[in-house]
């Protein structure tokens, strides 16, 4: 190949960002599940206007009430609506998944950058404790360690972000074991660069497509342990509401109205899915050569 075209090829080559542009117009699957993620930012940010009722206001009169026009989606068993309920458990649902993901990033990135660079004996305790970490069931370890820290919401996301933090710190492990050896990071530390300019400026900026991807997944899981652990009583504790614990309750009642449990159910299931499509989206924008699964 000619430098001209080596140049040619080089400037007409989509770049990730140019890739990331045109993945909202070629995309409609990804496409539709940020847009559902986003609305859901909104009616978080938004609850207390639109939510018709009170989240925590009881009525008697409407326990267990079917859909109707004061009570859209129904009632619960102390005559709470279950509309409103639904709409301020959005925004716990968001901290929670924001706040486990964020202990995972904030344990997980540093310890894998760390287990890759420096290699040896470091890389190898490390990863003993990583694989340690692994080899227990994410929820059992969740909620041995919400019972360690206390139970409720953010003692709740803790843990999972602890729980969650081995995983991205492998997938950051094996990624800086490539990026060390690239000519860039040598000539780096050959014009003297402490490491952690090296770790900073050089390495983790090329580990970090792979953790946004990462992300994405582990957001639905947040998503998904936060409302295990509130069905199990261990995450936000009444009267507030949560998707989880919302489940909890339509549970006790199923037989009266089953119906009580499709709401928070449904809500659960389309976010879930949402994050997990919207991270199969950025993998096949940020990596041209993969397929979608």
């Amino acid at each position: 190949m000619s430098t001209a075209t080596g140049i040619a090829l080089a400037v007409t080559e989509p770049g990730p960002l140019h890739r990331l542009g045109g993945w909202i117009r070629n995309d409609i699957r990804g496409a539709v599940s940020l847009g559902f993620l986003l609305l859901l930012v909104v009616v978080s940010l938004l609850a207390p206007v639109i939510a018709p009722y009170s989240p925590t206001e009881q009525d008697y009169n409407a326990a267990l009430a079917p859909m109707s026009a004061a009570h859209w989606l129904g009632a619960d068993d102390l005559g709470r609506d279950t509309l409103s309920r639904l709409i301020y458990g959005a925004p716990a649902t968001l901290y929670a998944c924001s706040l486990a993901v964020g202990i995972a990033l904030l344990l997980g990135v540093p310890v894998g950058l760390i287990a890759g660079y420096f290699g040896g004996w470091v890389d190898d305790v490390i990863s003993r404790i990583i694989d340690t970490l692994l080899s227990f069931p994410a929820i059992v370890l969740a909620i041995a360690v919400t019972g360690a820290l206390g139970i409720g919401l953010t003692n709740g996301m803790i843990s999972v972000g602890i729980v969650f933090s081995p995983q991205l710190a492998r997938l950051v492990r094996a990624r800086t074991l490539v990026v060390r050896g690239e000519l860039y990071v040598d000539a780096a530390r050959c014009f003297g660069a402490p490491t952690s300019r090296i770790l900073s400026r050089h390495i983790l900026p090329n580990t970090i497509q792979p953790v946004i991807v990462q992300v994405t997944l582990l957001l639905a899981g947040a998503l998904l342990a936060e409302a295990s652990l509130s069905f199990l009583g261990l995450g936000i504790q009444p009267p507030n509401p949560s998707w989880g614990a919302m489940l909890a309750r339509a549970y006790q009642n199923m037989e009266i109205a089953p119906e009580q449990m499709y709401p928070p159910g449904l809500a659960i299931l389309f976010t879930a899915l949402a994050f997990n499509t919207l991270g199969e989206s950025l993998r096949i924008a940020l990596d041209p050569t993969a397929k979608r699964r």
